[in-house]
């Protein structure tokens, strides 16, 4: 899934036994703990309320804690089980994320429960043996990081916690292999564009050894300054990775920020990916002709690439529909169709036969509906696609640790 930020475990200590009467807690340990199982945790989480002893009762509580978090066990979880955990003081503790649509889905009661006569909270809940989601905690009104929780995922809006399901695999990609030489990645670059009436920014990937190169296909990202950067779409690091095992052609890469180049805090990605069609002509009467005349590229259809996620989804499909001689090849991942559902009546008034596509979403709170209802209808119309759904939510972590698979689907060597 990325360009999340990852860690190793813990180590260990081995727990040789764990008793506990009402009134004590004895623990005794060698040098490396053994992992909890979830009947084991559960059993001593629930003995620690019936320690009469106020400081006996402490000094259990913040052992059984210190193991947990040695253990890299917060949150804990076992298959498809997952107990979610803060140790200290409030009135109201909840966990919100990916799983309750960050407090949208109010279906899920997602408060915690405070382990009688200590500062402990928890909440027990179900996900996917594979799932990766985002989350904070919330605390009366404050949302907070999970403090001793070392995984983090970054979003456009800065780091979240990371829950890992133990089935759960890491995408290796999104890490840069030390060996693999960097491609350069240009300044931004304006284009004052007429279609739009207004500047917009980009930035562009080459490979390493380009001057040797020519006739490279080429990739266009919108939501750009996400896609590039390594901490959300990862897509350098994968690049560069992907080039130098030999798994792809070298590409070159034109990474398109929605920001206002003048005030990067206003956002513009809401109207020009809204099946814009003064986009889609800044796209193909400005900003192409321009890369075209500037780079070694090979200005075929067949040889170039679209790609977005959320609204950028929806872009790119309607991009690589009602231009299909530009965009021969479409990623579409997370498609927010609900935003323009005019898009399923372009799909299917289609006459177009052969395009390159790959789409996926997440189960867990992001457009699933959406995508599979798409699904239905490229199948309704014969047409060859790759899918994917993965048991996250709507996150860089899912789109990043997909990058390998669009790339070498586009681009195999």
């Amino acid at each position: 899934m990325n360009s999340s930020m990852r860690y190793g475990k813990s180590h260990f200590l081995k727990i040789l036994f764990i008793f506990s009467i009402p009134g004590y807690l004895a623990i005794s340990c060698t040098p490396e703990d053994t992992r909890m199982n979830l009947s084991e945790f559960e059993t001593e989480l629930l003995s620690l309320s019936e320690i009469d002893d106020n400081n006996q009762r402490g000094i259990a509580a913040d052992s059984l804690w210190a193991k947990l978090e040695r253990n890299d066990q917060i949150p804990f979880t076992q298959d498809s089980t997952a107990i979610f955990l803060y140790k200290g003081e409030g009135n109201e503790v909840a966990w919100n994320g990916d799983f309750n649509n960050w407090s949208g889905n109010s279906s899920i009661d997602n408060k915690g429960t405070k382990l009688p006569e200590t500062d402990i909270w928890y909440w027990k809940t179900t996900f996917p043996n594979d799932a990766r989601l985002d989350y904070k905690i919330t605390i009366d009104e404050d949302w907070i990081l999970d403090p001793v929780n070392p995984h983090y995922q970054w979003s456009g809006f800065g780091p979240n916690s990371e829950i890992r399901m133990p089935d759960y695999e890491a995408e290796p990609l999104t890490e840069r292999i030390p060996e693999a030489t960097k491609g350069d990645f240009h300044p931004p670059k304006l284009i004052q564009s007429t279609h739009m009436g207004y500047d917009i920014a980009y930035r562009v990937y080459i490979p390493n050894g380009y001057e040797a190169m020519e006739d490279l296909p080429v990739l266009y990202t919108t939501d750009g300054h996400e896609y590039s950067d390594d901490r959300l779409g990862a897509s350098i690091i994968v690049l560069d990775n992907l080039i130098h095992l030999g798994e792809i052609e070298p590409v070159i890469v034109v990474f398109v920020d929605p920001r206002d180049p003048n005030d990067q805090a206003q956002n513009r990605r809401a109207d020009e990916f809204g099946n814009n069609e003064n986009y889609l002509k800044f796209f193909t009467d400005e900003l192409i002709p321009v890369v075209d005349n500037s780079f070694k590229t090979n200005p075929v259809a067949d040889e170039r690439a679209i790609l977005g996620t959320s609204l950028g989804g929806l872009n790119a499909t309607y991009f690589g529909f009602m231009r299909p001689d530009i965009f021969g090849k479409m990623a579409i991942q997370a498609p927010a169709f609900w935003y323009r559902e005019e898009i399923y009546d372009l799909v299917r008034n289609t006459t177009l036969d052969n395009p390159d596509i790959y789409m996926s979403v997440g189960t867990i709170g992001d457009n699933t509906g959406d995508a599979r209802k798409m699904k239905t209808i490229f199948e309704e119309k014969g047409l060859s696609f790759s899918y994917k759904e993965v048991n996250e939510g709507h996150s860089w972590g899912a789109w990043a640790a997909q990058m390998d698979d669009i790339l070498i689907q586009f681009f195999k060597k």
